[in-house]
C-alpha cells in the first residue's frame, strides 16, 4: 500500500476582509428567503383572516335564525 503524503502547503491566513464577505454572502442570502416567506406568511395570514369572518358571519346568522321567534296574527 502507498502512504499519501500529507498536505505541505501553508493555509493563507484568513483577514478580516474574508470573514466579512463571507457574512454578508451569507446575509444576503437569509434576506432574500426571508423576503419570498413574508409574502407567503402575509397570503396565508389574509386568507385566514377572511375565512374567519366569513365563518363568524354564516354561524351567527345561522344561530340567529334558529331563535328566531314566530309570530302569526290572526283576525278573530
Amino acid at each position: 500500500m502507498s502512504a499519501k503524503k500529507p498536505d505541505t502547503t501553508v493555509p493563507e491566513k484568513v483577514t478580516r476582509e474574508d470573514i466579512e464577505s463571507k457574512l454578508r454572502e451569507l446575509r444576503g442570502e437569509v434576506d432574500s428567503r426571508v423576503e419570498d416567506v413574508k409574502v407567503s406568511v402575509t397570503v396565508v395570514a389574509v386568507a385566514i383572516a377572511v375565512t374567519a369572518v366569513v365563518a363568524a358571519y354564516w354561524f351567527g346568522r345561522r344561530r340567529s335564525r334558529k331563535r328566531q321567534t314566530v309570530f302569526e296574527i290572526r283576525r278573530i
